[in-house]
């Protein structure tokens, strides 16, 4: 087992630092935007997103779905931003990342091919039961932040908007996903199960 983790090259990067790597570009986006507008703090975020990224990669040998697929719609929705001029792009990316997200979970599990197992299925071990309940709460919450940034950014100021951004998108998902626990505590598998195929 350790000969084979040892060649995959896989290391386990601590919560704070993924954390950290995770609130980072975020930071930067409101500190660029405070200096010098959306336009330098959407280069700025795009030039964090990635380095991130590559920090996750040389600390964990692996980068997880879900940052990958927002890296890429910041490269896309950034590079229209700049080359347009226009930060209605750059306003509407975390509107279309949540609502991916939300539909695809939902998708997946409308078909019978649950997502969330395969984003979530190495660090957790949930019954049938738990993983329909857990992707049905993930996959509304991710809608329901794609309708309140629409919200935000369609009602309120740029600077408003990123703040919103930075100081209530983030910590709102962590609040989400630490009210989770006990979902996922109470669906657990048995350990009686383990037990019987040791005395097996």
């Amino acid at each position: 087992m350790s000969e084979a983790s040892s060649g995959s090259g896989l290391r386990s990067m601590h919560p704070l630092l993924k954390l950290a790597l995770e609130l980072g570009p975020l930071v930067v986006f409101f500190v660029a935007n405070g200096r010098g507008g959306i336009y330098v703090a959407t280069g700025a975020f795009m030039v964090a997103t990635f380095a991130a990224l590559a920090a996750m990669w040389i600390i964990a040998r692996k980068i997880a779905v879900m940052p990958l697929i927002s890296a890429g719609v910041v490269l896309v929705f950034g590079t229209l931003t700049l080359w347009l001029q226009d930060d209605h792009f750059i306003k509407l990316k975390p509107t279309m990342v949540n609502a991916l997200f939300g539909l695809a979970l939902l998708g997946g599990l409308y078909f019978r091919k649950p997502l969330l197992p395969y984003v979530l299925g190495d660090v957790f071990v949930l019954t049938d039961r738990g993983w329909r309940e857990l992707t049905i709460r993930w996959g509304v919450f991710f809608i329901a932040m794609a309708v309140l940034n629409e919200i935000v950014w369609r009602h309120f100021s740029t600077d408003i908007w990123v703040a919103f951004k930075t100081f209530v998108y983030l910590p709102l998902t962590l609040v989400f996903a630490m009210a989770q626990v006990p979902l996922m505590t109470r669906h657990a598998p048995e350990p009686k199960d383990e037990a019987k195929g040791k005395q097996g």
